[in-house]
């Protein structure tokens, strides 16, 4: 039997006569039997290597174990997705693809291949130049090396890694062919998710064989191998995969591997992708994947057999798909054509669905884009966290009386801000019950000021908004959605409202097992949590939230944010001012849903009206459906909170005996924050004669003999805005409120 320096004296010969290279590759046989016979020391040094550093046989190369497919399973065992599926591996002959199929791998990876034996130094200064100069990422391994560290080796970056990858890759130049090389590469090398060689790449991408690829198709399949999960056409940003393959064909004319006319031709080519044959849940096991891989690697996901059992509700998730897509239908004369939806369980943070456009495949109209991981405008739905942050700082509380008017807020080096209604009425004396209920944006607004832009991103940041970064970014308009979120991150805060005022950050995974059967992680029965605002201060804003009766000015009694049979859920609507993102948002303390209708490219709907037509239809169904076989759950009150009747237009606690001008309800309280027993409310202020309103000051300063003095029930809000309770022409004059460098409101 010989032995590996027998081995290598043997090939080194046979190499000396080898078949040429392919048409189009010169070579100085001068320097390359000089560079052979450099090699053959070199190899001769790394034998040592290999008897004493344990080096891989790089015989064994083309007898390499095939590698185990990681398999993708929702919660009760049903698979959704296989990570590599070993019956795709299929190995194809150099001499059975079109030239600038490898040429394309050879123009993008390694264009000196046929030159060197095993490493490139004019690829590494490139890959240097790249990566430090022109801030273009780019490695420098040859194809030789790429081939000893995915079918020889581990990926870690070590220096021993490294000299052993050296040492193999000299190794195998001097045992293999040029040729044969090249063919192990592109039968070994991941194109991505189940793709293993170019054959099974050309098979999973575009539904043909290698052999029958266009230019345009094999240059972005030579494009994937860099970093597959991030520039796959099936991933989170398609738009990579495009700007990838014209990298590979910048690069194929530059070489004069192709003309121009072939370059330009390729670059204008619109292909289809195929569909792929086991992807169920696509945004959610695409997610999945990528977080998978970025945690363990690319070899350990896709060739170890990992079985990782997921959080997703099978059914459920495809009982959203079916109800995204179909109501989303309903709503092309309004000019919707998209929408998405995302349930989870908001004690354990676990995502039970997830539903990131109306049709994965319609890549035509960026179905493959997740929406759920999208920055969106939120509308009103962002509110509940802005009254939250006011009541638990005891700023406010669910009976505050608050301005609904015409106001401006102006802030140093921003214009002047006058938001208005969605309706485009103003309400007077309002609530805070029925403010956030409503969803009318001055008192809104108003509550922001009062918190002041810096403690409400702060506190924004602790429910979970990872979006929300300098308060010296936004402006007051941050609580009618001026700021962008995702859709997670809005079911993380929401979260914190329904799990009694603790954080759980969002989880896809429930347990990861090797092939061994050894688990390498698994989810908590009892997961880690952040206390974000108080039990009693969560619980009374999911009251306020799930009080129809509340609701009933702006939504009437019966809306689609009335769930039959629970008249627990909680839940917020929103809808941007300009008609380009609707929102609803609801959850009882076992389901919380999050779905968005609107269009990715920006473009606004026409008409959507939240809790008639839009987001609320979907969202209804889809909690609708979970909720059916379970009694209504509602949040248990903290002993914090307590009760107690409140004039239902001052906002006060009743006098005894009862005066006229208060009709008591019951309102819930952080303990210590009963408001005061309404006084005497009455005063005397100036009313403009024609309006029997409050006199504004340009009233009063143009035309004095129309101002006379009447006595009225008179009330300040938080920002220092009188409130007339009963004047026949109005509640009160228009006013500017100026705010301080925080955001909040300058008192005077």
């Amino acid at each position: 039997m010989l032995n590996p320096v027998d081995i290598l004296k043997e090939k080194v010969v046979a190499r000396l006569a080898a078949k040429p290279a392919p048409k189009g590759i010169k070579i100085d046989w001068k320097k390359r039997n000089t560079w052979i016979v450099v090699a053959v020391v070199v190899s001769f040094s790394g034998l040592l290597i290999y008897l004493f550093w344990d080096l891989p046989n790089p015989l064994q190369l083309s007898t390499h174990p095939a590698p185990s497919s990681t398999k993708l399973l929702d919660r009760n065992g049903k698979q959704i997705y296989e990570i590599f599926i070993d019956q795709r591996r299929t190995p194809i002959k150099l001499k059975e693809i079109p030239k600038y199929a490898w040429q394309a791998t050879i123009a993008s990876e390694d264009r000196d291949f046929y030159k060197h034996t095993g490493f490139s130094i004019r690829g590494i200064s490139r890959a240097v130049i790249n990566t430090f100069f022109k801030r273009n990422l780019q490695g420098g391994s040859t194809i030789t090396q790429q081939l000893v560290k995915n079918a020889l080796l581990t990926p870690d970056r070590t220096i021993r890694r490294k000299i052993r990858e050296f040492a193999l890759s000299l190794a195998v130049e001097m045992i293999y062919p040029k040729d044969q090389i090249l063919e192990f590469y592109l039968n070994q090398v991941p194109y991505g998710g189940t793709a293993y060689g170019l054959e099974s790449a050309a098979q999973t991408y575009f539904g043909v064989s290698a052999a029958n690829l266009t230019l345009a198709q094999a240059a972005l399949l030579a494009g994937l191998p860099q970093a597959p999960s991030r520039y796959s056409p099936f991933g989170s940003e398609p738009d990579l995969a495009k700007q990838r393959q014209k990298y590979v064909l910048d690069q194929m004319l530059e070489t004069k591997y192709i003309t121009q006319a072939d370059h330009d031709q390729a670059l204008a080519e619109e292909f289809s992708y195929a569909s792929p044959g086991l992807l169920k849940a696509p945004h959610f096991s695409l997610w999945v994947k990528d977080y998978l891989i970025e945690k363990y690697g690319q070899k350990k996901i896709t060739e170890e057999g990992l079985v990782v059992t997921t959080t997703l509700d099978l059914d459920l998730q495809e009982f959203a798909q079916d109800v995204v897509a179909t109501e989303t239908a309903k709503l092309k004369s309004a000019r919707v054509g998209n929408g998405a939806a995302l349930v989870t369980n908001p004690k354990t943070g676990q995502i039970l669905a997830m539903v990131g456009s109306r049709d994965y495949f319609d890549v035509a109209h960026d179905g493959n884009v997740n929406v759920t991981l999208a920055h969106r405008q939120p509308g009103s739905a962002i509110k509940p966290i802005n009254y939250a942050t006011a009541i638990e700082r005891r700023l406010i509380t669910a009976s505050t009386l608050l301005a609904d008017k015409p106001t401006c807020f102006a802030q140093s080096g921003q214009e002047l801000y006058c938001p208005v209604n969605y309706d485009g009425l103003f309400h007077g004396p309002v609530q805070a019950r029925f403010a956030l209920g409503n969803s009318f944006n001055i008192p809104a607004v108003k509550v922001l000021v009062t918190n002041g832009l810096e403690d409400f991103v702060a506190s924004a940041s602790a429910f979970g908004i990872t979006t929300f970064t300098n308060p010296k970014d936004y402006g007051p308009s941050l609580t009618l959605g001026g700021g962008e979120v995702t859709m997670l991150d809005m079911a993380t805060a929401f979260g914190v409202l329904s799990n009694s005022g603790q954080r759980v950050d969002l989880n896809p995974i429930l347990k990861v097992v090797d092939r061994n059967g050894e688990t390498l992680e698994e989810a908590p029965v009892l997961p880690s949590n952040i206390r974000v605002i108080s039990a009693g201060t969560a619980y009374i804003v999911s009251h306020l939230l799930l009080d129809n009766g509340a609701r009933t000015a702006a939504f009437g009694p019966s809306s689609y944010l009335v769930v039959k049979g629970h008249p627990e859920i909680s839940v917020k609507t929103g809808t941007t001012n300009d008609k380009r993102d609707n929102w609803t948002i609801g959850y009882n303390p076992d389901v919380l849903v999050v779905v968005w209708v609107g269009n990715n490219d920006n473009t606004p709907m026409s008409a959507v009206a939240s809790g008639v037509t839009g987001a609320s239809p979907i969202w209804n169904k889809i909690i609708g459906h979970f909720l059916t076989d379970s009694k209504p759950h509602w949040p248990v009150q903290p002993p914090e909170v307590v009760g107690s009747l409140v004039c239902s237009l001052s906002g006060l606690r009743p006098p005894d005996p009862l005066p006229a001008d208060c009709a008591p309800r019951y309102e819930y309280f952080l303990r210590g924050t009963i408001p005061h027993v309404q006084g005497d409310l009455r005063r005397d202020i100036p009313i403009f004669r024609p309006t029997q309103a409050p006199a504004t000051a340009k009233q009063a300063a143009d035309s004095p003999g129309d101002i006379e003095m009447q006595n009225h029930s008179v009330f300040f809000d938080p920002t220092g805005s009188m409130i007339c309770l009963d004047c026949a022409g109005g509640y009160g004059d228009a006013n500017t409120i100026r705010l301080d460098g925080s955001g909040q409101a300058i008192k005077n």
